[in-house]
């Protein structure tokens, strides 16, 4: 484990509402002021690392006089909105006394999920590190809805793990790792180590999501693994109360839960593809058309199509379902939904006679579609 996170050179922190406050109270300035004092040594030290934190609704809470995090979306914006100014300067001022610049950036997934957006997201973030600049990364709440938000800071920072192409994501949580049980519940439970990112069991281990400040739980943060190890990045969940936590890991001392990425980074723009976290329809296949994009690494075929759900126009990211249900795959369909239903289940030789033109033989080529 130690070996792996003393060669990472860019690093995404992941710190949670638990540890930026004071059980909801407001922000904590003392513990803000650690982690830019460990991160200014890990900057000094020629890694570059981009924090991604918790804090603005907990602090618009506190601003707000509101003592139970709210329920109804504009109130959970309005909490955002005041708490933003309080998280932004707390942070510039910690960093300020060690000589650093920092940046906020709000992100959407609406961000994310156009590629031209991406695209500038990824360069705009790249600038920052190149310039020495600590960019500090939170959801944009203040404009988010249900139907576009991340839903946690956890599967944020592994998106901006995988946008930046960082070696490693560190989340700082208030549990001192991963446990085969709820240690909440179940004081028998032992901490796990380290074990394979995305493996099956580890998603049985967790427990239930966080307190009523905290949005997530230790679920998320094991899927945000998962979902970071798509590009090859190492993550560590430890807690945010050890002293120097950053600045120990970095020397290589094993602290909390190391889940390995075991698989080679993918492309790009198959990795803009997997980030999406809303499709726009679903295509289901029959066994033939999952035994060709599996295991023989081929393009989806009209005729490997059962049925079809959802609205969508040509170029939308759609997934698609085994006959079991699982999402197998997703990628950029092309031909409407409308099209779609009238050649699935037919060979692509009938395209033609059916719709009256041929746009691609392929309802996805294999280069716009990476399996999950």
């Amino acid at each position: 484990m130690a070996a792996l996170l003393k060669s990472a050179r860019r690093l995404v922190v992941k710190v949670g509402s638990s540890l930026v406050t004071n059980q909801g109270q407001g922000l904590d300035q003392a513990s803000i002021a650690r982690w830019a004092a460990q991160i200014a040594q890990l900057r000094a030290g020629g890694r570059e690392v981009v924090l991604v934190s918790s804090g603005a609704i907990a602090e618009g809470m506190q601003r707000l006089g509101w003592t139970r995090r709210p329920q109804a979306m504009h109130e959970l914006q309005a909490a955002a909105a005041v708490g933003q100014m309080g998280l932004v300067q707390v942070y510039e001022s910690a960093f300020r006394e060690h000589g650093l610049k920092t940046a906020q950036v709000l992100l959407t997934h609406a961000d994310l999920a156009d590629r031209q957006r991406y695209l500038n997201a990824r360069s705009t973030l790249r600038t920052l590190l190149a310039l020495g600049v600590i960019p500090i990364i939170n959801e944009n709440d203040t404009v988010v809805t249900d139907e576009i938000k991340f839903g946690d800071n956890d599967t944020l920072a592994a998106l901006v793990t995988n946008l930046i192409e960082a070696d490693c994501l560190v989340i700082l949580t208030d549990q001192d790792g991963l446990y085969t049980r709820d240690p909440r519940e179940f004081p028998s439970a032992e901490l796990v180590h380290e074990a394979k990112a995305g493996a099956a069991e580890l998603e049985r281990m967790c427990g239930k999501a966080g307190s009523h400040i905290a949005k997530g739980g230790m679920l998320t943060k094991v899927l945000a693994a998962k979902r970071a190890a798509r590009s090859g990045a190492h993550t560590l969940i430890a807690s945010g109360r050890e002293p120097d936590v950053l600045l120990r890991l970095a020397r290589g001392e094993e602290i909390g839960t190391q889940l390995v990425a075991e698989t080679m980074p993918i492309a790009a723009r198959k990795q803009w593809l997997a980030d999406h976290l809303q499709v726009n329809g679903r295509l289901m296949l029959d066994a033939g058309a999952v035994r060709a994009l599996a295991k023989e690494g081929k393009s989806l075929l009209p005729i490997g199509v059962k049925s079809i759900e959802g609205t969508f126009e040509r170029g939308a990211v759609v997934a698609c379902i085994s006959p079991e249900g699982k999402e197998l795959a997703r990628g950029l369909v092309n031909y409407g939904a409308n099209e779609a239903r009238r050649i699935l289940g037919k060979p692509s030789s009938e395209i033609l006679s059916v719709l009256g033109y041929v746009d691609e033989s392929e309802l996805i080529h294999r280069d716009n579609l990476v399996l999950l």
